[in-house]
């Protein structure tokens, strides 16, 4: 217990990025030298230990050997040193009104000037090793495809928070210096129930009995060509159900004013953020199984997010109860209920299997079902359309069917209602087309959001 009278340190405070340049954390430098080192002795280093002889190679001990293991390794260790030192001393940030400035380089000195205007999403991610250091990388999503990534490896765990902070609030209009918004928390996702998840999909079933099926042939038979099948199984149900349970646990989501706010990870711990007006549209999945549990997942297309960084962050809700789904869908476009939209059946020349397959729209979203192992409801809202099109395959062609397409940014939620008859699909290009043009007239600019007065999560 402290002392009677014992009174804590205030915490220190906040970095203001706005005042003076800024470098990354010190420790940056020491990690790169170690991340070369590492690199350098599994693909140079211990195989200098190697001799060859006549039955093979072995391990030699010999001065020799050791001298040329020894120097090898000085003359990298110095490199290492040198390129982390160089890497840390060259780059430089500052926020300079509603900008994000970015010097890199020593002997030739590049500055990029970025709008906070252009932010998409902000995440602050901080990989296992890092957390030892208590230091956090933060990754700023910019609007403009797979160049568009900021990252700063790596900053204390506090400036990092603090880095955000000051640009969200920036991006919003508000002074730099606007304490983190509060949130909301909307829903955290039992272990149970992403377990259960992950486990009870059509694919994952299969490949769970393809191999306990061929361990017993292989145990009951001795048949050690049963491997070739079991090891692949084994392999495809680590990456389905191992691989997404150490990501995506802990799953929390929360709104507040700055936009939706995620939080998951068990080794690597991401904080992900995506300002008001960012996210696209949105994807209610309901697998086959899932289905009789009332079950769904959320995905979603933000833009700015491209390639690798797409896949890992398209996910706004992993497993969850769907009306919890629908609720996340009416917050992030504000003013519908997916589920009151009617919607209307595709053509019966279509081949329609499942009835409950159609395309529909209101105010402020269109809303396309499909299928029927694994239905899928897209949402795109009126003011993110990027365009409307209509397309006819040979197959409709001759069926006088057609597919309206309305777009988002590239993502993994694309919206299209299927097999409409070719009269309707126009009907539905204009009219879609016309909502569009006057949701986005509403809607008007969607940086500095704060400063009006119902934004858009």
């Amino acid at each position: 217990m402290p002392p009677y009278g014992y009174r804590p340190p205030p915490p220190p405070p906040p970095v203001r990025f706005s005042v003076g340049t800024h470098r990354l954390h010190w420790a940056t430098a020491p990690l790169r030298a170690a991340a070369i080192m590492i690199v350098y002795f599994v693909l140079l280093g211990f195989p200098l230990l190697f001799t060859r002889t006549r039955g093979g190679a072995s391990i030699s001990l010999s001065p020799a050997v050791l001298l040329r293991f020894l120097v090898v390794s000085l003359i990298v260790g110095v490199v290492a040193v040198a390129a982390g030192l160089w890497g840390w001393l060259g780059l430089r940030f500052w926020v300079e009104g509603d900008d994000l400035v970015v010097q890199n380089g020593l002997l030739r000195r590049a500055v990029r000037r970025i709008p906070l205007s252009r932010i998409q999403a902000i995440d602050v991610v901080r990989p296992l090793v890092t957390r030892v250091f208590s230091l956090a990388e933060v990754r700023v999503e910019l609007a403009g495809g797979g160049q568009s990534e900021i990252a700063f490896r790596y900053l204390g765990r506090r400036a990092a928070q603090d880095l955000r902070a000051e640009l969200l609030a920036r991006a919003a209009g508000l002074p730099g210096h606007t304490p983190e918004a509060p949130e909301r928390p909307v829903y955290r996702v039992p272990f149970g129930t992403l377990l259960a998840g992950l486990m009870l999909k059509l694919p994952v079933i299969a490949t769970f009995l393809l191999l306990v099926f061929s361990l017993v042939f292989l145990i009951a038979f001795q048949e050690a060509a049963m491997l070739a099948v079991a090891l692949p199984a084994l392999l495809g149900l680590i990456r389905a159900v191992v691989a997404p349970m150490v990501m995506y646990a802990n799953f929390t989501v929360a709104v507040s004013p700055d936009g939706v706010r995620l939080r998951y990870g068990l080794l690597e711990t991401r904080m992900q953020t995506v300002p008001p007006g960012r996210v696209q549209a949105v994807s209610v999945v309901e697998p086959s199984v899932w289905r009789g549990l009332g079950w769904a997942r959320l995905d979603v297309t933000v833009a700015g997010y491209a390639g690798e960084r797409q896949a890992l962050s398209s996910t706004l809700l992993p497993a969850a109860p769907r009306q919890v789904a629908a609720q996340l869908v009416s917050l992030v476009f504000p003013g519908t209920n997916v589920d009151a939209v009617p919607l209307l059946p595709a053509s019966a020349r279509g081949m329609t299997v499942d009835r409950a397959d159609g395309a529909g729209t209101d105010d402020v979203v269109f809303v396309a079902r499909h299928g029927w192992l694994c239905r899928r409801t897209d949402v795109i809202a009126h003011a993110r359309a990027q365009s409307v099109r209509l397309t006819v395959n040979p197959v409709q062609r001759l069926l006088k069917l057609g597919t309206v397409h309305v777009d988002a940014p590239p993502g993994l939620v694309q919206v299209a209602a299927a097999d409409r008859e070719l009269g309707e699909a126009r009907a539905i290009v204009e009219s879609t087309a016309m909502r569009a043009r006057s949701a986005r007239a509403a809607s008007g600019d969607t940086s500095h959001w704060a400063t009006r007065r119902s934004p858009a999560v």
